[in-house]
């Protein structure tokens, strides 16, 4: 088939304007995967603040189906309700909370020197566990002398480099650790005003979501966009209904076996349960070290107690309630908790499940959806 010489030049500034488009896009999405990964930990707290604006709009929509009333009073009531319950647990329970964090923080450090102790006796090199005092464990060598029991002995005063050093030391740490207390804070502050400011106004998201994406395909945007947001509304109210079920029982059980520091290990074990798979096993470790100062007995009890909480969960609350929300293999979500908690730490194995969700949301989309017929 010959082109006429009328059609060569047009077929040129189209090949032309491809290549440019093409390359203008791998551009595009080259700077868009370096900003990812630059910004990783800003995105994905947003991202947090973007889930707590789904669950607050989800618990603001299901007190509607009850009661008529405007969208902010239903909002204010529902954290008014939130405000309440978090500060009864606190008035309550803080202290409880306090005095058992302290004695389950003793317990698994010294069960944890039990465990390596017995793997040393056992032929079984523990020094890779060795985090930091390797200097201060140090044998001294033959050449050190020892320091001096009588008080009255001084050494020679300290110069003043070495007096600022310590100084500067001090200060240096504090100065860390009063940044670290801040940027904690700072991103709860942060989270919370975003979910709130998601919640208060979500057609205003939504509108604004769908205004960015071009007019031809602002009808399929309109769906993945309904479809992620409903996905996430039933995970997240299905996830909060997991976590109550398995901290509670996880409390009681403990209490009735008789560990110590059943409430802040039924606490520990609700809130890992956010986290699929890897948390229910962070949760196990947990609680069967805190059961180990309480005899073979009572830990075997606690480990069997896991295990019962933990099929539970899964197959039994997790199918019940996530059948509608979600449907991933747990391979292929366990593969991508490892991915990203490497890649992005524990954001990202945090939010591994929402974020998988999403991806699957638009899969799926992408596989059923046929394109309007075009006008003729």
């Amino acid at each position: 088939m010959t082109i006429s010489g009328d059609e060569r030049p047009q077929t040129r500034n189209d090949l032309a304007w491809a290549i440019s488009v093409g390359g203008i896009a791998v551009v595009l999405f080259t700077a868009a995967l370096v900003f990812t990964w630059y910004f990783a930990a800003t995105l994905l707290l947003i991202f947090t603040g973007m889930l707590l604006g789904v669950g607050l709009n989800a618990l603001t929509n299901a007190l509607g189906r009850r009661v008529h009333l405007p969208h902010a009073v239903r909002l204010a009531i529902v954290c008014i309700v939130l405000a309440a319950l978090l500060a009864g647990i606190a008035y309550l329970g803080g202290a409880t909370i306090a005095d058992q964090a302290s004695v389950l923080s003793n317990t698994i450090k010294s069960q944890i020197a039990h465990v390596r102790s017995f793997l040393e006796n056992h032929g079984i090199d523990t020094s890779v566990f060795d985090i930091g005092n390797a200097t201060s464990a140090a044998p001294a060598s033959p050449g050190d002398t020892a320091p001096s029991s009588n008080p009255n002995a001084h050494g020679p005063l300290p110069g003043a480099g070495a007096l600022a050093s310590s100084g500067g030391a001090i200060v240096s740490q504090t100065f860390k650790l009063l940044f670290g207390a801040i940027s904690a804070v700072g991103n709860i502050f942060i989270v919370l005003f975003l979910g709130l400011a998601f919640a208060a106004q979500p057609s205003v998201y939504h509108d604004g979501l769908l205004f960015l994406a071009p007019a031809k395909h602002r009808v399929r945007a309109t769906l993945i966009i309904d479809r992620i947001g409903e996905t996430l509304e039933r995970w997240l109210i299905a996830q909060i209904i997991v976590m109550l079920a398995v901290g509670v029982v996880t409390w009681i059980g403990l209490a009735i076996i008789g560990i110590p520091g059943s409430f802040i290990l039924g606490i520990q074990a609700g809130l890992l349960a956010f986290i699929p798979t890897v948390g229910a096993i962070i949760a196990g470790v947990v609680v069967v070290l805190a059961s180990l100062a309480s005899g073979w007995i009572p830990a075997l009890s606690a480990l069997i107690l896991f295990l019962g909480v933990h099929a539970m969960e899964s197959y039994v609350l997790t199918p019940l309630l996530q059948r509608q929300a979600l449907d991933i293999p747990p391979a292929t979500l366990f593969a991508f908790q490892i991915v990203l908690g490497v890649v992005f730490g524990i954001w990202g194995l945090a939010l591994a499940l929402p974020l998988v969700a999403i991806a699957k949301v638009m899969i799926d989309h992408f596989k059923t959806y046929e394109a309007p017929p075009l006008a003729a």
